[in-house]
C-alpha cells in the first residue's frame, strides 16, 4: 500500500472475507485485495468529519464476516423448479441462501448499508446459471408462460439499483457459464461474446487474438469503466455505459454493432453494419434497456489496434476552475483529435487527489504554492492520449500548446502514472473507510459547456448541504458540446435511509440544474422517480410503448426499472417546463 504509519493507524480489515459471508457480498470486488488510505489522508479525514483517533478504535457496527443465514423459502413450485433444471441442467438452479443473496444487490452505498445492517428487502426465489442462447430463450419463453418474474446479473456493479429483484421469481446470473467468445472477424474488426463476458476476459481475449484467434495483430475493446475489473459487456449495453477511455473509443452506444435479446415478443436481433437509414435505430432503441424488454445475449462490439507503445501521457495544473474549464473546451473544439483519458478536478476534488496520487511526497507539491496554483483553487488535468503514433503526438503537442495558452503548468506524466496504478481499485476504499462509519458514493450527470458552471454550483451547494461533507467534481467523459459531471460525495453515514434520502435531494438537485439525470450509470430503480419528469410526459410514453410491445405482462425486470411499473405518486416532477 503506502509507507507504514507514525502514529495511530486504525485496524483496517485486511483479511480476505470468507467466502460464504455477507461481507463478502457487499465489498468490492478481489477478496484478497485491501486498500486503505494513507496516514496523510487518514490525518484530513479526521480533521474534514470532526472525528479522532478513538473513533477509529472500534468499528462502526458489524463488518460482515459471519455466515449467510436467511429465513426466506422459495415461493417457486417444485415442478417450476425441475422445469428450469431440465432447461440449464441440475447443476445450475439453486435456491441457495448465499447465491440468492449474492445477486439481490447491487454496489450502491444504499445496497452496503443495507447488507451490513442485514437488511434484506427482497430475494430472487431462484438463481439459474444458463450457458447458451438458446438456453436463455427457453427460460424467458417459460418464465413468461408461467407469469415468473425475470432478473439479470452480470458484473454486480450497478449503482442504480438495477439488478434487484423486487417481485422475487428467477435471476439469471451470468457469471459462470454465459462468458463465451462466439466470432472474431478480423477483416470486419468486430467481435461477439455472450453478454456475460466481463471486461478483463474480453481485453484479454483481444490482447492476444492473434494467439486465440489467429489474427495478424492485437486488439482492444477501448471501454474502461472504473468498474471494469468486476463489469459485464450486457452491464454495458444495457445501462448505455461509458468507459474512463471514452472521449477516444466513444461510449458503448458508440461502439456496439448489433445485439441479440430474448424477449417475451419473441427473439430479436439487430442487424451489425456501421451506418444504415432504415428507420429509427434499433441497436440504440435497446440499448439502456436495462432488462426491461428482455434478456440480452449476445453483443457484437467493434475493436481497436492495440498500440500501448504510442501512448502519450500527460497531466496540468491549472490556477482555477473557470479557467481550467475554458482550457478543457478549447481542447475539445480545437479539431486536433481527442485524447483517450481526458480528466479534469474540480479545486476540492484536486485538493484530495493530489494526496490520493502521492503528489504531496514529491518536489511538486511546495513547488505548486511557489508557482501561484493555491490550494483549494488549483485545478488538476491528466490523460493520455492512444491511436496511430503520429497522431497520438499530435494529440499530446495540441493539448499542451491549449493548457500554456490558459496559463496550465506541466506535472509531467508522475500523476498520470499514479492514478493509473489506481484507476480500477480505488473503489476498495469504500469498505475500508465504511467500516468506521465514513461513506462514500457518486453520482453523475451531463451538461453543455454553457451550463455547466450553474450545474456545477447548484449541485455541488445540495451536496454541501450536509455538514462536514467532501463533495468532489471532475469531468472525465468530454466532447465538443459538453461533458459529463461526476460527484463524489464522502460523509459520515451508516444509515440506509439517512442515505437514501440525501442521495434524493442530489438527484433532485441535478434535474432543476438543467442537467441530464445520468451521463452514464443508467437509470435502474433508484433513479427512476425522476426520468419522466427528465424526458417529458409525451416522450416517456415511447419508452411505456415499447414495454407494453416487448413485455405486456410486465414480467421482465420489474419493479420499478425505467419507472416503467412506477406509482404516479412516487414520481418526481421538478422542471419547470415538464409537469
Amino acid at each position: 500500500m503506502s509507507k507504514p504509519y507514525k502514529g495511530f493507524e486504525p485496524k483496517w480489515v485486511k483479511e480476505a472475507a470468507p467466502k460464504d459471508s455477507y461481507r463478502s457480498i457487499f465489498r468490492w470486488g478481489d477478496p484478497d485485495f485491501v486498500k486503505y488510505p494513507k496516514e496523510s489522508l487518514y490525518k484530513m479525514m479526521k480533521e474534514k468529519f470532526n472525528m479522532t483517533d478513538d473513533d477509529f478504535r472500534a468499528y462502526d457496527g458489524d463488518i460482515g464476516m459471519d455466515r449467510v443465514k436467511l429465513d426466506a423459502p422459495c415461493n417457486l413450485s417444485q415442478d417450476h423448479l425441475e422445469a428450469l433444471r431440465t432447461i440449464v441442467g441440475e447443476a445450475y438452479v439453486t435456491t441457495d441462501d448465499y447465491p440468492r443473496l449474492a445477486v439481490a444487490y447491487g454496489k450502491t452505498g444504499y445496497d452496503a448499508l443495507r447488507l451490513r445492517g442485514r437488511r434484506v428487502d427482497c430475494l430472487p426465489d431462484a438463481v439459474v446459471y444458463p450457458g447458451t442462447t438458446k438456453e436463455v430463450e427457453d427460460i424467458v419463453a417459460y418464465c413468461c408462460e408461467h407469469k415468473i418474474p425475470v432478473y439479470v446479473y452480470g458484473g454486480g456493479s450497478s449503482v442504480t439499483r438495477g439488478v434487484e429483484p423486487v417481485k422475487g421469481g428467477i435471476s439469471l446470473d451470468m457469471r459462470k457459464r454465459f462468458q463465451k467468445v462466439i466470432s472474431f472477424n478480423e477483416t470486419d474488426q468486430t467481435i461477439t461474446v455472450q453478454s456475460g463476458m466481463s471486461g478483463p476476459k474480453l481485453e484479454k481475449a483481444l490482447n492476444h487474438a492473434p494467439e486465440l484467434f489467429g489474427a495478424k495483430r492485437r486488439y482492444t475493446c477501448g471501454h474502461f469503466p472504473q468498474s471494469f475489473e468486476y463489469s459485464s459487456v450486457g452491464g454495458w449495453v444495457v445501462t448505455r455505459g461509458a468507459g474512463q477511455n471514452s472521449t477516444y473509443y466513444g461510449c458503448i452506444t458508440d461502439i456496439v454493432m448489433g445485439q441479440k435479446y430474448a424477449t417475451p415478443a419473441g427473439t430479436i436481433q439487430t442487424s451489425c453494419y456501421p451506418r444504415e437509414a432504415t428507420g429509427p435505430n434499433l441497436n440504440q432503441i435497446m440499448m439502456g434497456s436495462e432488462g426491461a424488454f428482455g434478456v440480452l445475449t449476445e453483443v457484437t462490439l467493434k475493436v481497436f489496434r492495440y498500440m500501448p507503445e504510442n501512448r502519450e501521457r500527460f497531466s496540468y495544473i491549472f490556477k482555477n476552475w473557470k479557467t481550467a474549464r475554458a482550457a478543457a473546451r478549447e481542447m475539445m473544439q480545437c479539431e486536433a483529435g481527442f485524447s483517450s483519458v481526458f480528466r479534469l478536478s474540480d479545486p476540492e476534488e484536486t485538493n484530495l487527489m493530489l494526496r490520493l496520487y502521492n503528489v504531496d511526497d514529491t518536489p511538486l507539491w511546495k513547488l505548486l504554492n511557489v508557482r501561484g496554483f493555491e490550494d483549494m483553487k488549483r485545478c488538476l488535468f491528466l490523460g493520455f492520449t492512444d491511436g496511430e503514433k503520429g497522431f497520438s503526438r499530435n494529440v499530446a503537442d495540441n493539448i499542451r500548446r491549449i493548457a500554456r495558452k490558459y496559463g496550465g503548468m506541466s506535472l509531467t506524466s508522475y500523476v498520470t502514472k499514479s492514478w493509473e496504478k489506481g484507476r480500477f481499485n480505488d473503489p476498495y476504499l469504500r469498505d475500508t473507510l465504511l467500516d468506521f462509519g465514513i461513506m462514500t458514493d457518486t453520482l453523475e450527470c451531463t451538461v453543455n459547456w454553457s451550463n455547466m458552471a450553474k450545474v456545477h454550483r447548484e449541485v455541488r451547494k445540495v451536496c454541501h448541504a450536509l455538514p462536514n461533507t467532501i463533495v468532489t467534481t471532475h469531468m472525465s467523459h468530454c466532447y465538443p458540446q459538453g461533458a459529463n459531471l461526476y460527484f463524489i460525495f464522502i460523509t459520515r453515514m451508516d444509515d440506509a435511509d439517512k442515505f437514501k434520502a440525501y442521495h434524493s435531494t442530489i438527484l433532485d438537485a441535478i434535474q432543476k440544474s438543467g442537467a441530464a439525470m445520468s451521463h452514464h450509470h443508467g437509470i435502474g430503480k433508484m433513479f427512476a422517480p425522476w426520468l419522466e419528469g427528465q424526458l417529458g410526459r409525451t416522450e416517456y410514453g415511447v419508452f411505456k410503448a415499447l414495454k407494453e410491445y416487448f413485455d405486456p405482462d410486465n414480467l421482465m425486470n420489474p419493479g420499478g426499472t425505467l419507472g416503467l411499473d412506477l406509482p404516479e405518486e412516487e414520481k418526481r416532477f421538478l422542471r419547470d417546463d415538464i409537469r
